[in-house]
């Protein structure tokens, strides 16, 4: 999902800040406490912002402390890429808020050429596989949001209809900023539009539609071995899948 990206963000005394030395931990307690406006998280009583410099404010409580477990569990210095839940409420409230058509719009463009609408032609245990765990989560999207995708045959690019990738849309922008931008996370690390909205719904586990969205890579594993690195970067992969779901559930 194209969000333009926060560049790499340090914790200080204002909050966050870029800069090129590591930053020494300030706080010694870490608190949430409900405010005007949501949830905030307090280092030693005083609230960090975002980068763009706004209240970190969240809508929830069990947001705000998935958000003050990151910030509590920091070291001598910190460490911005162990923050995952920290990025996603500063993206929420910097930058989806800013741009939320184009957000939706863009997780409807996944939706039109949807990962599960393109299955392999071969071999055909890979293609009974697809189709055996694939179509179920084609006919819930059809069942409960009411967006009907047609799988296409081989590569070949298939225009979906207008009118379903519309209520992908809707779907989206029913959301707040928050759960908006858990999905828009959520949908290019899938590689589907609908298999996040089942996460995002809480109809599968982020897990589940992780390997849902590898089979093929699962298949060649398979016969040919798994190579160290490609591994290492599919455990980073399904723990941040994993991260948003556990956003999501907080919001």
């Amino acid at each position: 999902m194209h969000i333009p990206p926060l560049d790499p963000q340090v914790a200080a005394r204002k909050g966050f800040r870029e800069a090129e030395d590591r930053t020494k931990r300030f706080w010694t307690d870490v608190d949430v406490r409900e405010g005007q406006g949501g949830w905030s998280v307090l280092l030693d009583g005083r609230a960090p912002k975002t980068p763009a410099g706004a209240p970190l404010v969240l809508p929830a409580n069990a947001a705000a402390r998935l958000v003050a477990d990151e910030w509590a569990a920091q070291g001598e210095f910190v460490e911005p890429a162990t923050m995952p839940a920290t990025r996603l409420a500063s993206t929420a409230i910097d930058r989806v808020s800013q741009v939320r058509q184009a957000v939706a719009e863009e997780i409807a463009a996944y939706a039109g050429s949807d990962l599960l609408c393109y299955p392999a032609e071969a071999p055909r245990g890979l293609v009974e596989r697809q189709a055996r765990d694939w179509t179920p989560w084609l006919d819930w999207a059809a069942r409960e949001l009411d967006v009907t995708l047609a799988p296409s045959s081989g590569i070949v690019h298939r225009t979906q209809d207008a009118a379903a990738l519309a209520r992908v849309q809707d779907h989206a922008l029913a959301l707040d900023d928050f759960a908006l931008t858990g999905l828009a996370t959520l949908t290019p690390l899938l590689g589907s539009a609908i298999l996040a909205l089942a996460v995002q719904r809480g109809a599968l586990d982020a897990e589940a539609a992780f390997d849902l969205s590898r089979l093929e890579e699962a298949f060649q594993e398979d016969q040919w071995g798994v190579d160290a690195e490609a591994a290492e970067r599919t455990a980073a992969r399904r723990a941040e899948a994993v991260l948003v779901q556990r956003w999501l559930n907080a919001l």
